[in-house]
Parts: structure tokens; sequence; C-alpha cells
């Protein structure tokens, strides 16, 4: 995906949502990479947030940057509990409006289990038709995979899984260190 403040692309990361059945997975790599050296092969950039742990996330793009819209995402969950998108969209607004907010260079996937978002700092919060959605370098990769498996018997956690081998045989900047959770879906 493309850093919309700089036009350049993110190399770090593929995260992937899968709802599928029953289930809803967020799974993300563990490489971070600076330039074209790995410096970290087991990052978690997937996670559980909210009440409960209510909500997966992933990210992709500056770390520092990720921490600070979980942060800002976890306080709009307070403020409107079991509303994910409309904490989104305040997000989203925030991200877009407030000038420190501005300059992050990351994306969010955020899934509960009614409803999976890609949110981003251009002020979008996109809905996947299918339920499948990806970002980060290798996410196209992971997306097209995901697609594929869809139809299959394979459950969300299989695709997910899947996708994700397939993105780090692709995609240099992306490991095979893979983290998932998983939610029961509503």
């Amino acid at each position: 995906m493309a850093d919309n403040n700089a036009g350049t692309p993110w190399h770090g990361t593929t995260i992937i949502t899968v709802r599928k059945g029953d289930k809803v997975v967020v799974a993300g790599d563990g490489q971070v990479s600076i330039g074209d050296t790995v410096i970290k092969h087991s990052a978690k950039k997937v996670r559980r947030i909210g009440s409960g742990g209510a909500v997966l996330t992933g990210f992709a793009g500056a770390t520092a940057d990720a921490f600070a819209l979980f942060d800002r995402l976890e306080k709009k969950l307070e403020q409107y509990p079991t509303q994910l998108t409309r904490a989104a969209v305040e997000l989203a607004k925030d991200w877009r409006t407030d000038r420190a907010l501005r300059n992050l260079q990351a994306m969010m996937i955020v899934a509960d289990k009614d409803v999976s978002l890609v949110i981003t700092g251009s002020g979008d919060v996109l809905e996947p038709e299918d339920g499948i959605t990806a970002i980060g370098s290798g996410g196209n990769y992971a997306l097209a995979a995901a697609r594929a498996l869809s139809d299959t018997e394979a459950d969300a956690e299989q695709i997910a899984r899947k996708a994700m081998a397939i993105a780090a045989e692709i995609c240099v900047y992306t490991n095979d260190n893979v983290v998932v959770e998983t939610l029961d879906a509503g």
C-alpha cells in the first residue's frame, strides 16, 4: 500500500483479515525491515484491543505510529462500545483533521464479530464486500491468495495462514513468522 503522505510504498509487512463461516481472523507476519535489511523476525503486528479483547487489529507502516493509532482507537471504543464502525469513523476523522495525527504513516485492519474494516490516514474506512482484505507490502499477494481459497472447504484461519505463506514466498518484506488472532463472528 502507498503512504498517502509521501507516496512511497510501505515495505515491512503483510496483514490480512478473513471472515468465513462463524470465524473472523486477522493474521500478520513478524518481519521488520529498514531498507533492504531485516531488523526483526518476530514483531507482533496483530493484537486484541477493546473491552475483553473484542476487536482484532493489525497494522502496516511505522510501528510507533501504529501504537499511537491503537491507543486512539481504544479510546474511541471506550466512547462507542460495541460500535466498531462508529469508533473507526471517528478515528479516521481525527486522523485526517488533526495536524499531528495527519503525519502518522500507518494503516490498520480492524475486525470484531460483526464487521471488518481498513482504516487509512486519508480518512478512508473501508469494509470489504467479501469479508477478505489485506494491507502492507505483501497485501495484494495475500488478498489474491485468500480470495482464490475462499471457495474451498478451508476455514477462515486456514485461508489466512495459507495466504500469508504465499505472500511470504513472494514479498521480500514479509516472512513466515505469522501471528493469528481469531474471533467468533456474529
